[in-house]
């Protein structure tokens, strides 16, 4: 279902980048960057802030793991990062606002978001840019035009997910939505991809949603609930990674056998399909956390070092992998408890040459260094 959006940053990329764009969440901003010029109010080393909305699943830990024991010491050793302060407002709109003016305040000169209310934390963005801090979001977007969006397409994953499990349970039956946060613009772009796909299927029907919160524990007790609410056939379950090994439980727990569930990189819900081949036929990576972590600690670093990004949102596809991805990552008596998450491989979620694409002075992050 492809759209046709013109606006000034998108215009410039080239054609291959633009097919990314082409399933898109309205809302979403693509235009041209106020950060093209931008140049940071200080030499390196940087103080990174992290104002987190969420903490409470495998997600976000394995996020925050990659940015402090990985990112963190690599590029202090390279001299361009201070320190990252880190701060969780569990689903409080009006904490991460108090959080985000208080890192301002206190120097930082970034700050990463993730899975954000769409408008909630305009105003502070701005007065972060005010100050010559640039805010970037990641796992989501705001619609704030002073802001950069180093995102996945949600809209695309949800119709790419949607379009698959149609396919796979041969185009009707019943299938059960498992969403993420209602509010959160990664949520909500997802299901409204995964609804616009299952409008090319008449015989499927809708019979349930429920928020997951991308954590297992929440999504198996809502799936419970709803499975011993509605004993009538469920064919399929769409879900919000990463909630998809509690979801499988549920189902396994209430008796019933089991049916196709998206899957989008859990380790633990992959070691079900590892240990049962013939589950599904393959999955997707729609936010890998440590790709995902990359990708916008890459992107804030470029922005900081003056590369000039073309565009307000750069956006990431989901990507595919089979049976036979997942038996090269995981053995044969692999944890179905583990905590880690499947990534692509060979950095494919952000090259270095996609990376050249969105920037104006495309260089290594760790090889830059300040011209005086």
């Amino acid at each position: 279902m492809p759209l046709t959006v013109k606006a000034g940053g998108l215009s410039e990329l080239p054609r291959e980048e633009r097919k990314t764009y082409e399933l898109l969440d309205p809302r979403l901003p693509t235009g041209e960057s106020v950060f093209r010029n931008f140049r940071a109010k200080r030499a390196p080393p940087w103080k990174i802030g992290y104002a987190s909305s969420y903490a409470d699943n495998t997600w976000r830990a394995n996020v925050l793991d990659e940015f402090t024991n990985e990112l963190l010491p690599t590029f202090k050793k390279a001299g361009l990062v201070s320190e990252l302060v880190v701060t969780q407002s569990n689903l409080d709109d009006n904490a991460q606002i108090s959080q985000m003016r208080q890192m301002v305040d206190d120097g930082v000169d970034a700050i990463i978001i993730c899975c954000s209310n769409l408008t909630a934390l305009n105003p502070t963005i701005e007065y972060a840019y005010s100050k010559g801090v640039p805010v970037i979001s990641y796992s989501g977007y705001v619609t704030s035009p002073f802001a950069i969006n180093a995102t996945e397409n949600n809209m695309q994953g949800g119709f790419e997910a949607s379009k698959w499990l149609a396919e796979e349970i041969e185009g009707s039956g019943n299938v059960l939505l498992v969403s993420g946060i209602t509010g959160f613009a990664s949520s909500d772009s997802f299901q409204v991809g995964a609804t616009k796909a299952l409008e090319y299927y008449p015989e499927i029907n809708v019979v349930g949603q429920v928020d997951g919160k991308w954590t297992d524990s929440v999504a198996q007790s809502e799936v419970q609930k709803f499975l011993a609410a509605n004993p009538g056939r469920i064919d399929g379950i769409i879900v919000q990674s990463g909630a998809e090994s509690g979801v499988i439980n549920a189902v396994r727990q209430s008796g019933r056998e089991i049916v196709p569930i998206v899957l989008g990189g859990e380790a633990s819900a992959s070691c079900y399909w590892r240990k049962n081949p013939e589950f599904v036929s393959r999955s997707f990576h729609f936010w890998p956390p440590r790709s995902e972590a990359r990708f916008v600690w890459d992107v804030m670093m470029r922005t900081l070092e003056g590369q000039g990004p073309k565009i307000q949102s750069i956006l990431r596809p989901a990507i595919p992998y089979t049976i036979d991805d997942v038996k090269a990552d995981l053995p044969a008596d692999c944890d179905p408890n583990s905590e880690d998450w499947l990534e692509p491989k060979d950095a494919a979620w952000w090259t270095a040459a996609a990376a050249a694409k969105y920037f104006d002075n495309p260089a290594d992050p760790l090889s830059w260094r300040p011209t005086n």
